[in-house]
């Protein structure tokens, strides 16, 4: 019965792929009736949406498809659309990628000016103020009873926005001053370079790049940031070989994914007759076919490759909690890169990570089972979300060459590419460092 019910369903998708939809209905109908397998089920059900023009009964039929398989992508694409989340002239082939366009290209841009004066307005290194210039008018980026929201995987696949990454410099125009200028490379934050207002580009407009979703916002100064490379060089017993540029404040892009689903797996069991093993029988082996069921929640992945070695080392040490909807005031007067690693990379490298870690932790999970072949077939991103996070970066030169050093803008922690077995100050003779900041820190 499954084989033919299977047979009619490819019936009914030959018959709507040629326009005979209620021939292709019949089929269809007639499979649903026969199958009690959920894979033809929702295979079914999904071009029973797909041969019907009615809005109601084509959601239908997409619900009854997710209904069977949570997963699948072309039901979850199909509703997008009839929802209004997705547009269906933004689906794209993924075997002809749109080529990219070369060249510079006009992007719009949020300017923030005092209301009060005119004055040039940034953001307080408080977490939740913009403070002017001038006349020191505070406003309050209240986000408070808001969480930043997640993106459909599915969804975004569908649109070159998942598959993107900018090559391209963004020219804008300034609404000050009137004059064009080019962003600085891989940034989405810029001040003017007339009239030094902050502009931050407006990527929900663009069709190729995604918005950030969430930000934690730099939460101390760059004197406390100066104190905390201080500290830390000072533990580590290192002694810069010429002058250190202050630490200078940015947000670096990095993506989270929600990875769920299931591994499946095959062990063998071994079964042990004690009587029949005194009598030289042999043992008796069983074998189990199962599935372990995953959810990772907010799978950190760096965006950017240009710092992803140290930044790397951060990551953990952000609280991804106190993560909020991102708000383009946060980045007055502060730059953000773009995300140069686009998110369909980035969501197969997580996928791999979280099947590599939990392939290997298998055989610790269940007991008495001997695996011998596991599967990611049914592990899927869920949903994602591109973040930037608050870091303060300088280079220090050391050992004949410049080393990152980066500063969580959240905690304060340190990480560098320094080696560890760096020379000791008493070694080296003190100075450097210690003596080009002391005056900043004894302001």
């Amino acid at each position: 019965m499954e084989e033919y019910s299977k047979e009619l369903l490819r019936s009914g998708i030959i018959e709507a792929k040629t326009g005979n939809h209620e021939t292709a209905r019949r089929y269809l109908d007639r499979a649903i009736y026969m199958t009690s397998s959920h894979d033809v089920l929702a295979e079914a059900w999904y071009w029973m949406g797909e041969v019907t023009a009615n809005p109601v009964e084509k959601r239908k039929a997409l619900e009854n498809c997710l209904s069977h398989d949570l997963r699948h992508a072309r039901a979850r694409r199909a509703l997008a659309i009839l929802d209004g989340k997705l547009k269906a002239d933004e689906v794209i082939n993924p075997d002809k990628m749109p080529a990219v366009s070369e060249g510079s290209r006009q992007a719009n841009a949020d300017r923030f000016m005092c209301p009060k004066c005119g004055g040039r307005m940034a953001f307080a290194p408080d977490g939740q103020t913009l403070v002017c210039d001038y006349c020191s008018r505070n406003q309050v980026v209240d986000t408070h009873t808001k969480e930043a929201d997640e993106k459909d995987f599915i969804i975004a696949m569908a649109t070159s926005r998942g598959h993107g990454k900018p090559l391209q410099e963004l020219v804008f125009h300034c609404n000050g001053c009137g004059a064009e200028f080019i962003l600085p490379p891989k940034q989405i934050s810029a001040s003017c370079v007339y009239c030094d207002s902050p502009h931050v580009v407006s990527l929900e407009k663009t069709k190729d790049l995604l918005a950030p979703d969430g930000i934690i916002p730099h939460a101390f100064t760059q004197k406390k940031a100066t104190q905390l490379l201080v500290n830390w060089v000072e533990s580590n017993h290192i002694n810069p070989e010429k002058r250190v540029e202050l630490p200078r404040g940015l947000y670096l892009p990095m993506w989270t994914f929600d990875i769920g689903g299931v591994i499946d797996y095959t062990g063998e069991m071994i079964e042990q007759d004690e009587q029949l093993f005194k009598r030289g029988g042999e043992k008796k082996i069983t074998r189990i076919t199962d599935q372990y069921p995953i959810m990772v929640d907010d799978l950190p992945f760096p965006a950017s490759r240009k710092l992803s070695a140290v930044f790397l080392k951060l990551i953990p040490s952000f609280d991804l909690k106190t993560t909020k909807p991102y708000d383009p005031r946060f980045l007055a007067s502060w730059p953000a890169e773009i995300y140069d690693v686009p998110m369909a990379d980035a969501s197969l490298d997580a996928r791999s990570q979280v099947y590599a870690r939990y392939k290997d932790k298998l055989p610790y999970m269940i007991s008495g089972l001997n695996i011998v072949h596991t599967s990611s077939q049914n592990l899927a991103v869920e949903s994602f979300k591109l973040n930037l996070m608050p870091v303060w970066m300088t280079e220090l030169p050391f050992d004949g060459r410049e080393h990152l050093v980066l500063i969580n803008g959240q905690s304060g922690l340190v990480a560098s590419d320094v080696p560890d077995n760096s020379q000791t100050q008493e070694e080296a003779g003190a100075g450097g460092l210690l003596n080009f900041l002391s005056d900043l820190l004894n302001d």
